[in-house]
């Protein structure tokens, strides 16, 4: 793959359990690379062996806690006109996995880098869910101490779009008990366990639902898809004062004033015009 100096980073996704979802791109990049860069060096050869290729390159480690080491010396084979395939143990580099600091330092020196896209954990978790995906948000592993925990669960109270996460199996149950605490029993969620492997298993519910069913214990890799919140309109009252300010400041007539406000809060347009001349009268 080396072309005089056109050196390159190769982001490869590989299969999340089954061998079928390798693509071709993948078989190629792993046969004509000339440095493999795998977050398990082992795991890598299994899987070249597994998909029946040979890789041709030399193969070093870069998992967490050598990638900031290994990256110079990476950066030096690519500007020497080398091609630097990356591969971590399942699904895309960089999303929760090593590559992000290997990207951002190729990027940095003007190196270019591409993708060969394949599966991911995140993307095929949200399609399964079977709630409303059309936006969402990924928010990796979730703090592990309850605390933190319910913190970070605060801030997805009003979060509109869906949001997916992984979870160790061993914290899922106390994950969803404090997801119950902190937004309600009602809100609806989708456990993911063990995606494209033997034992798939996609469990939908409430999180109560799948609070309760989590106590059993859960075995594999977890990914979680819960739903966005459901807007809340808000109380004309309390926007009588926004109303009054465009007016003042804008010079905007009432009616407009109403319908411009109304319409970034998700309130009737009607009943905000009837709030603010209400609160007029009060005032005389």
């Amino acid at each position: 793959m080396a072309d005089g100096n056109a050196g390159r980073l190769v982001l490869a996704a590989t299969p999340l359990g089954d061998i079928g979802d390798a693509s071709q791109r993948l078989r190629d990049g792993l046969t004509t690379a000339d440095v493999v860069a795998a977050e398990d060096t082992r795991r890598t050869r299994s899987l070249a062996k597994a998909l029946g290729v040979e890789i041709g390159g030399r193969v070093v480690s870069f998992y967490d806690h050598v990638e900031n080491a290994r990256i110079p010396a990476l950066l030096e084979d690519i500007e020497s006109g080398r091609t630097v395939l990356l591969v971590t143990d399942a699904g895309m580099p960089s999303v929760s996995d090593p590559g992000y600091r290997m990207v951002a330092a190729c990027v940095e020196r003007g190196l270019p880098v591409t993708c060969l896209p394949g599966p991911s954990a995140v993307t095929t978790a949200l399609a399964l869910s079977g709630i409303p995906v059309e936006r969402f948000c990924f928010d990796g592993f979730p703090p592990r101490k309850s605390g933190a925990r319910k913190q970070w669960l605060g801030t997805l109270r009003t979060e509109p779009r869906a949001c997916v996460f992984f979870e160790a199996p061993h914290r899922l149950a106390d994950c969803l008990a404090d997801a119950v605490d902190v937004l309600g029993p009602d809100r609806r969620a989708a456990v993911c366990r063990e995606l494209t492997k033997t034992y798939e298993e996609v469990v939908r519910g409430t999180l109560a639902e799948l609070a309760a069913w989590a106590v059993e214990g859960a075995r594999g890799e977890i990914t979680v898809v819960l739903e966005g919140a459901v807007p809340v309109a808000a109380d004309p009252a309390d926007l009588v004062e926004a109303v009054e300010s465009l007016t003042a400041a804008e010079g905007l007539r009432l009616k407009d004033a109403c319908a411009r406000v109304a319409a970034t809060h998700n309130v009737s347009r009607r009943e905000l015009y009837d709030a603010v001349l209400a609160s007029r009268a009060d005032d005389d």
